[in-house]
This record gives structure tokens, C-alpha cells and sequence, in this order.
């Protein structure tokens, strides 16, 4: 039998957190629904989230209630944790774009986690986490629910694909890659990310493809619960929606990010098919996938450098990250990589170490497109957990590894980017 509500729930009404849920809930014209058979977790349910909630004693009940036109988020106590109800929610959702679903356990299992992520569920918690996570679990889904489109909101074409423009192109694949560590390879990965989610019209994705010691969602300032490792187990049921539901979204810049595994000995897990799987899946849902990769080559480098439409190969100023660089080039004109979809960065291009960049650029054969100056605001960035184009976006460094998103963007062919200086560079 469910508890009974005390002093010392974790999950006790606060007041002023209801209020502020109300006024994020009425300005959103979201409505939230409590689906419980058991009347004491859904009184209970009810009472944590402190907002005029409708009840319901199950999916059932609820679908025969629903039209489309106003977006709801559901909130599914530790009854619908089962395959029925799970099964049902997934059927409603594919019909009902705009509803976004949490489940509420009771004890949470890498199973039911998994079970629920396929359904739809953007979220699941236990009951006894405390109230702050509910609350914005519930506002974290009414903002995205919010923004779908309102011909979106019934019957989609086809879910997971833009109905809007279903015969679209598919997005780009943009690989960030250097064959030496410590050459900012994540940085302009993270940065060059983050500008395109700010300028692109569509959506942006970035995947930490450095498997064991990926640092995006700490360059990020992020909290994943969720990885490309959680994709990779349910690689075989994988479809978009669920794919989304393991994103987590840089709420700055709205770029989602598929962050690596938390554990390197996770990294195995990952092959190179199942790299290729998912970005090719990403790629039908948005239109520019980034993907930071390591510092060396392996089966799944090489095989983003295959799918990739762009290469962005980064390189230090300094003479053992241009001698590994030049090996990466030769490596890649044996692989036969068309050299027209690499293009050259290079880092701290003005840094006093009496390396000219002309000459660094006839010994890769390979003329420059990006100089990225060097800036002590690149390490105060990283340790802030914000980018630098969010951190300093006036800044020398910042308008430089903004202006590789002009190299990506529809307009940066008929409007030359400028600058102000030479970091945007052309190849003759």
C-alpha cells in the first residue's frame, strides 16, 4: 500500500516551487495529467507536483480524454510500469506528438529504464527522489512539448522524420578529428557545435565519439543519464524517437548532445557499424551532426571519416602535433579520402614558437582554412563549463572558431564571412 505523505517526504509540497511550476505551466499552455490506479500514489503524485493536475486511473481513461490541440505532459505512477501501459503510452505518443511522458517507479531497473526510453518516456524517476527533480523533469518536457509546431501536434507523417519537409536532404556529418592529444580537438568540436545550434535554422547535434575519455558533457557543464552506450544495447530496436529520448539538451544553445560512456571499459560496446548506425539515424532528424572523436586512429574514426561530408582536422603549433598531423594526411590519401571534404584548422596559430604558418602549410601539402589564435580565455572557458563563443563571444578566439560555421552554413557561399583578420581562411 502506498505511503502516506509526511514532514519528512522528500518529495513535500514547497510552496513557492509550486507557484513558479503554475506560472512555467499556464505561460507553456501545457496541461499535466497523473495516470495511477492505486488512489493513494495518485493523491500522492498529485500533491508533489502542487499544480491543478487532472487524474487518471489509467492509459486507457486518459486517451479517451485526449484531442492533440494542447500539448500534455503525463506523469505515470509506479502502476503503468509495465509492458501494457508502456505499450499503450508508445501508441498514444506515435498518435500525439505532444505529450511527453514521465514514469514514476518504485525501484528503477536497467531493464524498465530501457522498456520505458523505447516507449517514449522522456523520463523516469523513483519515488523517493526529492521534489526539485520532479518539478523539472515536468518543466523540462512542457518547454519541448511547447515548441512543437501546432499541425505537428496530431498524426505525424512520420514520426521521428519532419513532416514539415519530409523530402528535406539529410543533415551533414561534420567530424572533428586530430591525431595528437591536447591540440583542442574537443574545444573547437564543442564550439563549432554550439555556434551552428545558435545560427542554423535546424536542429544540432553533437556525439562524444571519444569513447573512453570524452569530455563534451564536462566541457558542457552537463549531467547526462543517459549515453551512446545505452543507444549501442538497443542498437537492433533503435528508431528515432527512442534515440532522441537518450539526448541531452545544452540548454544555452539548444544543442543536443549523445555524450560518450561514463566508464572507459564501456567504450568496447561501441563498434564502428554501430557509430555509423546512429549518426546515419541523426542525420534524418537534424541537420548538422558534429562528432568529436579521439586523438588516434581506430575502426570508428575511420569510419566516421568514410561518412562524414566535412573532416575538420585539427592541428597545434608545435612540431610533434604537426609531424603526427602529416602522418594523419598520409594516412588518409592511402585510405583514398577525397581531400576536398578535409579542411585544416590550426590551433594557437599565433602562438611565439617561431613556427610559420606558410611553412607548416607546404609541409602538409594542405593550405589552412581556420587560425584559431591562442587565448588564455580558452582554458577559463573549459574549466567554467562554457564555451567560449558563449563565454567571450567578442573575443579574437571566439570569432574564430565561430567563423568555422560559416564554412557549414547555406549562406557562407554567397556572403564571404569577415572578420576582420585572416582567420578565415581561402585555399586557391
Amino acid at each position: 500500500e502506498a505511503p502516506e505523505a509526511n514532514s519528512s517526504d522528500p518529495y513535500e509540497t514547497n510552496e513557492a516551487d509550486s507557484d513558479d511550476t503554475d506560472e512555467v505551466l499556464a505561460a507553456l499552455r501545457v496541461s499535466v495529467a497523473v495516470v495511477e490506479s492505486r488512489d493513494a500514489y495518485r493523491e500522492e503524485l498529485m500533491a508533489r507536483v502542487g499544480v491543478g493536475v487532472a487524474p487518471f486511473p489509467n492509459v486507457e481513461s486518459l486517451a479517451s480524454c485526449l484531442t492533440g490541440a494542447v500539448p500534455v505532459v503525463i506523469i505515470l505512477g509506479p502502476s503503468c510500469a509495465t509492458p501494457e501501459s508502456l505499450q499503450a503510452i508508445e501508441q498514444l505518443i506515435s498518435h500525439f506528438p505532444a505529450l511527453g511522458a514521465i514514469l514514476v517507479v518504485e525501484e528503477l531497473s536497467t531493464a524498465l529504464l530501457q522498456a520505458a526510453l523505447r516507449s517514449g518516456v522522456k523520463d523516469v524517476l523513483t519515488l523517493d527522489g526529492n521534489q526539485d527533480e520532479l518539478m523539472a523533469a515536468v518543466q523540462r518536457v512542457a518547454t519541448a512539448l511547447d515548441a512543437i509546431p501546432r499541425k505537428r501536434r496530431v498524426d505525424p507523417s512520420e514520426p521521428g522524420l519532419d513532416p514539415d519537409n519530409p523530402n528535406r536532404p539529410p543533415g551533414q556529418v561534420i567530424t572533428v578529428f586530430s591525431t595528437k592529444g591536447g591540440s583542442g580537438k574537443s574545444v573547437v568540436a564543442t564550439n563549432l557545435a554550439i555556434t551552428l545550434a545558435q545560427r542554423a535554422e535546424g536542429r544540432v547535434c553533437l556525439i562524444d565519439g571519444d569513447l573512453q575519455f570524452g569530455d563534451v558533457a564536462v566541457m558542457l557543464k552537463l549531467t547526462p543519464h543517459h549515453t551512446i552506450v545505452d543507444a549501442v544495447s538497443s542498437i537492433e530496436r533503435m528508431d528515432a524517437q527512442f534515440l532522441e529520448s537518450l539526448l541531452v539538451t545544452h540548454e544555452a544553445s539548444g544543442l543536443q548532445v549523445l555524450p560518450a560512456p561514463l566508464e572507459p571499459a564501456f567504450a568496447d560496446q561501441v563498434g564502428a557499424a554501430e557509430m555509423v548506425q546512429i549518426v546515419e539515424l541523426l542525420r534524418t532528424i537534424c541537420d548538422y551532426v558534429v562528432v568529436d572523436t579521439p586523438a588516434y586512429f581506430n575502426d570508428v574514426v575511420l569510419g566516421m571519416v568514410e561518412a562524414s561530408d566535412k573532416v575538420v582536422l585539427v592541428a597545434g603549433m608545435d612540431i610533434p602535433n604537426i609531424k603526427n598531423v602529416k602522418i594523419g594526411l598520409q594516412t588518409l590519401r592511402l585510405l583514398n579520402t577525397p581531400m576536398e571534404k578535409l579542411l585544416l584548422v590550426l590551433n594557437r596559430s599565433n602562438s611565439k614558437v617561431k613556427l610559420d604558418i606558410s611553412e607548416v602549410e607546404r609541409t602538409l601539402q594542405v593550405k589552412a582554412d581556420v587560425l584559431i589564435p591562442s587565448d588564455v580565455l580558452i582554458p577559463q572557458s573549459v574549466n567554467k563549463g562554457v564555451p567560449v563563443v558563449i563565454h567571450a563571444p567578442k573575443s579574437p578566439v571566439a570569432k574564430a572558431l565561430a567563423s568555422m560555421a560559416d564554412l557549414f552554413l547555406p549562406q557562407a557561399a554567397a556572403q564571404p564571412h569577415s572578420t576582420g583578420s585572416s582567420l578565415l581562411r581561402r585555399r586557391s
